[in-house]
């Protein structure tokens, strides 16, 4: 690699670390054909870390840092006093296909700023991926960062070459949207959302290809005054509408020469990490999204204990359910109870009497669930009525695992 272009990666690929959206988990399993380049796995890339822990990789980099527009929250703004490059089309190609033959990466995620108009950063975004996929059989993952003004011909081609696409909404109000980056239009970013929702469920009927691990989108935390609450209501919304695979919350982290508007400092991690848990808790644990407000104080999630625990802490009056009587619904709202832990519980008692040891053998969360359970041998003596249980349970802020 000369020296021009190991420049240009050094800034474009250190301008992509803001995106957090580039996990690759949805994409089909395949192979490259002969002569072809590349696979996927069911298994997330971009240095993500997958459910079993294994970390795998893509090259994640921009097209080019710089931008028409001036959004004041982001680093590529067109004010900002940065490092600017441009990758060309071929350049992006050659990478990703020189660092796939020596096994650096698994994929690609290409974004970009605006650059002379938002059709022609599409088209050279298209480019990339037609590329890739056409001359050089490349078969690995390939997740592009679509741009909402661009005409909904440019987004259905790069639906049939990206495997995911995604459009940041940046800011869970319109609000927000027009204080903070007020060339950006809320309503066309949830159209060109709802429209590629359309498109991707259109081909799943058709038996076609077109974006086949679905859409994405990220949401900045603490740019902005909205609660918790707030973010929680719009994923749900979001999800529902346009049949989101996983919405990113990324916490603002403060830009060299900011506007006063903003910050001073970024929302603590924590924060981040509480969202994400409740994200999980409606697309897996059959929470509503007024269940997870309810758990909220203020709108805020607490830092100190996950929002499952600080729902069952607030309706200490649903708890102790008995692990061989209750519904699978009710088992998913017990503290330390994951899914497989559920599904392996609601399973084990169609043969037999669970105590409390055989509990403890299907979860290894059962400190923070005694207090809420029943077993055969197990009762609690009015433990959730304790006024120290939150302290009891509450953890020193880290970055926790999901349930």
């Amino acid at each position: 690699m000369d020296d021009a272009l190991k420049k240009k990666l050094t800034i474009l690929a250190d301008a992509a670390k803001y995106d957090a959206s580039c996990a690759s988990s949805g994409a089909p399993k395949r192979k490259a054909e002969p002569g072809g380049l590349g696979s996927t796995t069911g298994a997330g890339i971009c240095h993500a870390y997958t459910p079993d822990g294994r970390c795998v990789s893509l090259l994640k980099i921009l097209l080019t840092n710089y931008c028409l527009f001036d959004c004041a929250y982001c680093v590529n703004r067109r004010s900002s006093n940065v490092r600017r490059a441009r990758f060309s089309v071929d350049e992006v190609v050659t990478l990703t296909v020189e660092f796939y033959k020596r096994n650096y990466i698994e994929g690609l995620f290409l974004s970009s700023g605006i650059i002379r108009s938002p059709d022609h950063t599409m088209e050279q975004l298209i480019r990339v991926a037609k590329t890739l996929r056409q001359r050089h059989g490349f078969r690995g993952y390939i997740h592009l960062k679509t741009i909402p003004e661009a005409s909904p011909w440019l987004i259905e081609q790069a639906g049939l070459y990206a495997d995911r696409l995604s459009i940041n909404l940046e800011l869970p109000t319109e609000a927000s949207l027009e204080r903070l980056a007020p060339e950006k239009d809320g309503a066309a970013i949830q159209t060109a959302m709802g429209q590629m929702g359309e498109r991707i469920l259109q081909a799943k009927e058709e038996k076609r290809r077109f974006a086949p691990a679905g859409q994405s989108t990220q949401v900045i935390v603490g740019a902005d005054a909205s609660t918790d609450e707030s973010l929680i209501r719009t994923s749900a919304r979001l999800y529902d509408h346009y049949g989101l695979k996983r919405i990113y919350y990324s916490a603002f982290s403060p830009i060299p020469d900011a506007a006063s508007i903003l910050p001073s400092k970024s929302p603590p991690l924590q924060r981040e990490h509480r969202l994400y848990q409740a994200d999980w808790l409606m697309r897996y644990y059959e929470f509503s999204p007024d269940d997870v407000a309810g758990a909220t104080e203020s709108g805020m999630l607490a830092l100190d204990v996950d929002p499952k625990l600080a729902w069952a802490l607030r309706n200490r009056d649903r708890f102790p359910v008995d692990v061989n009587k209750a519904d699978r619904e009710m088992l998913l709202r017990v503290p330390g109870l994951g899914v497989r832990a559920v599904d392996k519980i609601v399973a084990a008692r169609r043969h037999a009497t669970l105590r409390l040891d055989d509990v403890a053998r299907l979860t290894s969360g059962l400190k923070r669930a005694r207090p809420f359970l029943i077993a055969a041998d197990y009762a609690p003596v009015r433990l959730t009525d304790r006024l120290d249980l939150r302290a009891r349970l509450a953890e020193p802020p880290r970055q926790l695992s999901l349930f």
